[in-house]
């Protein structure tokens, strides 16, 4: 069983009212969202500040995960590492950049997936080969962890970390140790790892992106301009353009699915290595991942949310007053409804934008107060009004109700809850930390049954297909295993087991 872990600070009986928790609560508790891995960024860039550039980077990209951060800068052949638990800008200061010179730098921000959140376990993943050293940044799930660590500890390296990422920088230590070039043994140990990855690669000759075969996560390549004709043009790997955007960097093209690029003094060169790709891309990096300014497709993915929120009216009409949204996540998608149903858009609920992760648990008169740490309703807006509240996902429900008790406490005289993705029924191997099945509410019960636990007056969902004909795209060209169950990579048995319960019959009768 591969691993997982959620750093809680509550216990669930005592949730914080919020809409995008990033792991917050404590014990056993999870999160009412589903979370990403992680954000990855690289630089080639000599005549810069390529650890400030990382830094920018990261912080635009911190949504992605935060529970720890990392650089890596090379010095030729030396390496200056920083990472520690906590945001981007609690691990790093003016001061701390500044030890770390560099022609080229890789980061990483951290939401664990496999490993759990421990500083060991925070990248990047540094490990020593014959050609210097390497660091690895990860963003996805390997589903083969099992058996490429006994391969591992059978050839005497020595693990120091539970995550898939350090397995996969070992895989192509021992390559590149047996003999091959940085190119060759990446590519090699490529072909070992099965799963869901957008890897970012330093080494002391160049930076190397790689996605999987079907480019389950997202990987953008960015030009630095030049600034002057002996200057040239320098290159930038990001999990999403806005982390482009911040750098002022222009976005050249995704890494396709299946294809190493190599970013050295020689620019840029590209390597298919996956004889036959096939884009699967998660379908939730659009609906809720990646910020909504990043591009996909040729658009940002605030238009996307805007049009499964038109979808969404159009398949689930429901007279009321006014429309809000679940702040932020939930906000293109009420535009969208709005727009298509001719009812009014409104704020409804005010989210403290100031309010980071917590580890400090609230008293139990706090509790029962119904302590409000992200999100607090409008009465003048709420009151003696019909609402409709539009949100991207429910997982378990828990967050759900609460949003919904505080709305009628604030005087809604109705709450009608629509949902701009379908029924979550199935948990994530490919890099989102999803409960077991048992525990994701769609799996276990009826879109009424849900309605009825979170106390809305009516509840629907957008339907798959008119999530993915919103895409405008091939729909087969994306992972939609949450809402079906159709899982693109092959899943071993024992990992299989582990999540998805309620199909033992399938799957296996071992606990």
């Amino acid at each position: 069983m591969i691993p997982t872990h959620s750093d809680l600070a509550f216990p669930e009986d005592s949730l914080p009212l919020t809409s995008d928790s990033q792991g917050e609560g404590s014990g056993d508790a999870r999160p009412d969202k589903p979370e990403e891995a992680c954000g990855v960024f690289g630089v080639y860039a000599p005549e810069q500040a390529v650890a400030k550039l990382t830094y920018f980077g990261l912080y635009a990209l911190q949504h992605r995960g935060q529970e720890s951060a990392g650089i890596a800068t090379f010095e030729g052949d030396k390496v200056h590492l920083h990472k520690d638990m906590g945001l981007v800008s609690q691990v790093f200061n003016e001061s701390m950049l500044s030890t770390m010179p560099g022609h080229l730098a890789v980061g990483h921000t951290r939401y664990s997936t496999t490993g759990s959140s421990r500083v060991v376990n925070a990248q990047p993943a540094v490990v020593e080969t014959r050609l210097g050293s390497l660091a690895l940044t990860h963003n996805g799930n390997l589903v083969n962890t099992e058996t490429l660590r006994q391969e591992l500890l059978q050839n005497n390296f020595n693990l120091v970390t539970t995550t898939d990422s350090e397995l996969a920088a070992f895989a192509i230590a021992e390559a590149i140790n047996s003999g091959k070039d940085w190119l060759e043994g990446t590519i090699s140990a490529l072909h070992r790892c099965q799963g869901a990855f957008s890897f970012v690669i330093g080494t002391p000759s160049g930076i190397i992106g790689v996605r999987d075969p079907n480019g389950i996560r997202p990987l953008v390549i960015g030009v630095i301009p030049s600034p002057d004709e002996t200057t040239p043009e320098r290159y930038v790997l990001s999990s999403e353009t806005c982390g482009l955007d911040i750098i002022g960097a222009e976005f050249l093209r995704d890494v396709e699915p299946g294809e190493l690029v190599w970013i050295s003094e020689a620019g840029l060169a590209s390597f298919p290595w996956a004889p036959q790709p096939q884009r699967k891309l998660c379908i939730f990096e659009m609906i809720y991942f990646a910020r909504p300014d990043s591009v996909m497709s040729k658009e940002s993915l605030y238009s996307y949310r805007m049009r499964i929120g038109r979808q969404l009216a159009q398949e689930s009409p429901i007279d009321a007053d006014i429309v809000i949204a679940v702040p932020d996540s939930g906000i293109p998608a009420a535009i969208g409804f709005s727009q298509a149903s001719g009812i009014p858009y409104a704020e409804g609920l005010i989210k403290n934008r100031y309010v980071g992760r917590t580890f400090i648990q609230p008293t139990q008169s706090m509790r029962e107060a119904g302590i409000r740490m992200k999100l607090n309703p409008l009465r003048d807006v709420l009151e003696g009004k019909r609402v409709i509240i539009v949100d991207d996902s429910i997982v378990r429900g828990t967050t759900s109700r609460k949003i919904v008790k505080a709305l009628r406490d604030a005087g809604a005289t109705e709450v009608h809850m629509r949902i701009s993705s379908p029924p979550v029924t199935h948990p994530c191997f490919y890099g989102i930390d999803t409960d077991n099945q048992d525990q994701l509410i769609a799996a276990t019960k009826s879109v009424a049954e849900i309605a009825e636990q979170i106390e809305v007056d009516s509840l629907a969902y957008l339907s798959w297909e008119g999530m993915l004909i919103a895409t405008r795209e091939d729909p087969n060209s994306f992972c939609s295993a949450c809402f079906t169950g159709d899982y693109p990579i092959a899943i071993p048995e024992p990992v299989k087991r582990s999540k998805l319960r309620l199909e033992k019959e399938k799957v296996g009768t071992t606990p």
